[in-house]
């Protein structure tokens, strides 16, 4: 294999070390013959971030489209935010193409454009959360395994939704992570309005995934898909600020569009390099 470029980017936020670190591997599948999704996945466990965003720029010419996946430390995903709102600030930053940019990915084409001078608004599908749970778990399991007050639960595409009743609550958790892990998908967002002391902010979030081997995510772009549409109709508007109260935390920008959610960010390089294997 000849070079191949690998960045990490701190995503969701504008001050480094913090926010969601995503490694992004940039690629081209018809000089870069030896890589499969067995080499991604080993890659990914390596670099042990949440996930690594694989950008695949042979069909950018022919297409106008960019390939990309992503893979956390042991399983690929279907939808990652923090990823892709990482390979787009390296593919602009770098120079390797301009805005608006069009990722051909497992949940369709997800669009990419500047947002003001130094932010980024991706366009994803929107998650409208369904109230209840899957078959065969209660509320008071949840309650149990988060010891917090939960208010309600609903199912997304991809997750479990939990609201409880503060946003102290949701910044104290010390889930039973073996009870999430046996949830049905791929994790459980805990959420609640934003309380004062938090600038800015409509609503709060953490996010655990143990599942597909990730305890807990600093900043989950995908999450806030469900987590839009479910404050903006509790909250009566349309655009609203999550923050995220990870250790690291970061904060995303959210807006309903009919079918999409736009989600807004920043992004810091960390380190450039090339792969020597």
């Amino acid at each position: 294999m000849v070079s191949v470029q690998l960045f990490v980017v701190d995503a969701f936020t504008a001050v480094p070390f913090t926010g969601n670190p995503a490694a992004v591997c940039l690629l081209d599948s018809d000089r870069d013959r030896a890589v499969d999704a067995a080499w991604m996945q080993d890659l990914a466990a390596e670099m042990n971030h949440s996930e690594t965003a694989f950008v695949d720029l042979s069909t950018l010419e022919r297409t106008g489209e960019i390939g990309l996946r992503w893979f956390t430390p042991t399983v690929e995903v279907d939808i990652c935010g923090h990823a892709t709102l990482a390979s787009a600030h390296v593919l602009l930053e770098e120079g390797l193409t301009s805005a608006p940019l069009a990722f051909r990915t497992a949940s369709g084409v997800l669009r990419a454009d500047r947002a003001g001078r130094d932010a980024i608004a991706l366009d994803f599908p929107i998650d409208v959360p369904v109230a209840g749970l899957p078959d065969g778990y209660f509320a008071d399991e949840f309650a149990d395994a988060l010891g917090a007050s939960v208010i309600a639960v609903a199912r997304c595409r991809h997750d479990v939704l939990v609201e409880v009743s503060a946003a102290a609550e949701v910044r104290e958790l010390e889930p039973d992570l073996a009870v999430l892990r046996a949830a049905t998908g791929r994790g459980v967002i805990v959420t609640a309005a934003a309380d004062d002391g938090i600038d800015d902010a409509d609503f709060v979030s953490r996010f655990f995934a143990p599942a597909v081997g990730i305890d807990e995510d600093p900043v989950t772009g995908s999450a806030h898909c469900c987590l839009a549409p479910y404050w903006s109709e509790k909250l009566g508007k349309p655009s609203l600020v999550g923050a995220q109260l990870s250790r690291r935390g970061g904060t995303v920008g959210v807006e309903v569009a009919g079918d999409r959610v736009l989600l807004r960010g920043n992004a810091v390089t960390i380190s450039r390099g090339e792969l020597a294997v």
